[in-house]
């Protein structure tokens, strides 16, 4: 289960031209990519088996949105959405998700095509590491989808 964070940077190119984004400070829409019916629902259910995580409805984005959860504990603030320290993803109706990645990952995810810094990481008080990761079109998308969903979770977990 462990995706060390050199892995991540071994992860194939996204295809395509980036999304468009609606350029909103806040970004909820992909314009142009989303993900099947049946990529999310698996995506969804990878998020289900993590141990410990539950899902909810996010409490720091649209309603619409599934939060990917963990027992509130003394956890390392940084790799938690905010305001909460237990919501350290999100899964969007459309198949994209914000997640916190590790640091040491975000440059690479994003020259692969496959991440955005969220603009809200930008502020002081909220993690750097916060992105929005494009939706899986596909399997193959989704393995990748689940790799960095992994090393979010271990952030928040470890």
């Amino acid at each position: 289960m462990a995706v060390e964070p050199s892995a991540l940077s071994a992860l194939p190119p996204r295809k395509g031209p980036r999304p468009a984004t609606t350029g909103r400070e806040i970004p909820h829409d992909q314009l142009e990519d989303f993900s099947p019916p049946e990529i999310r629902a698996e995506l969804i259910a990878r998020a289900q088996a993590l141990p410990g995580v539950f899902m909810t409805q996010s409490q720091v984005s649209e309603p619409s949105s599934l939060a990917l959860r963990l027992d509130k504990q003394d956890r390392d603030f940084d790799a938690f959405l905010h305001p909460s320290v237990d919501e350290f993803g999100h899964i969007h109706r459309s198949g994209f998700m914000h997640l916190t990645v590790p640091l040491e990952s975000l440059d690479t995810l994003t020259e692969l095509g496959w991440v955005e810094p969220h603009p809200i990481s930008r502020r002081p008080e909220f993690p750097s590491g916060i992105v929005m990761l494009y939706a899986p079109r596909d399997a193959d998308e989704l393995e990748v989808a689940t790799a960095v969903m992994k090393a979010s979770y271990q952030l928040a977990v470890r």
